[in-house]
Order: C-alpha cells, then structure tokens, then sequence
C-alpha cells in the first residue's frame, strides 16, 4: 500500500488574498469556510488524483524559506504563463539559482515560493 498527495495546505494570513491569487493562478473552485480556511478544488471533471488546495488562515505573516513548496507545469508558454502569474500578484525571487535552472522562483503575494517548471517532470 502506498500514499498519495491528496492536497496541499498553506497557512494565510489574508485568506481573501490568497482565495482570489490561488483561484486565479490555478483556475480552481472555491469554497470559503466560516472560519478562516478556504478550499480550492480543480473545475470540471478533475482526475481523481489531482490535489485540493486547503488555504488556512493562520492569522500570521510568512517567516524565513518554505521547507515544501509547489512545482508547477504551464500548459504552453512557461514564460508567459510566469507574466501571467506576475500580473496576478506573484513576484520573482531569489533562493539561489543560478539561472540555468528548468525553472522560474516565484512567490504568491504573501511570499510563499512556488516554482514555474519550464518542462512537466520525467520519470
């Protein structure tokens, strides 16, 4: 028997932020909860693999590097879809590249670095 990554949890501290940049970002459903949290599921008929976002409000700002962070794949332009993510509220950032690497650092508009792939991961 094995697990699965079925969601993934960001603590927020401006859920209403975060719901409207990671809806966006993800093209994603939202249910906001009565206490803080919000929700995010795929729209449409999602494979039964594909993880939820769970925003829960922490009610504190981000402190130092992610130890987790999500890698991201484009379904055309990597590029364009970073601009994308850029005008949505995200910003570039540094954590050591080189600038050779298949991928470009982001962070969402409370500083959570997440990573735009240039290729979807091979086995």
């Amino acid at each position: 028997m094995v697990v699965r990554v079925a969601q993934c949890t960001i603590d927020v501290e401006d859920r209403d932020l975060m719901v409207a940049f990671w809806s966006a970002a993800l093209g994603y459903q939202v249910e906001q909860g009565d206490d803080g949290s919000a929700k995010l599921w795929p729209a449409g008929q999602p494979s039964e693999g594909a993880p939820t976002i769970w925003l829960q409000g922490s009610g504190t700002a981000k402190q130092g590097k992610n130890r987790l962070h999500l890698d991201l794949v484009a379904d055309t332009d990597p590029q364009a879809e970073v601009r994308r993510l850029v005008d949505l509220g995200a910003r570039r950032v540094d954590v050591g590249q080189t600038g050779a690497e298949g991928f470009t650092v982001l962070a969402d508009p409370e500083g959570n670095e997440f990573c735009v792939l240039d290729a979807a991961p091979t086995r």
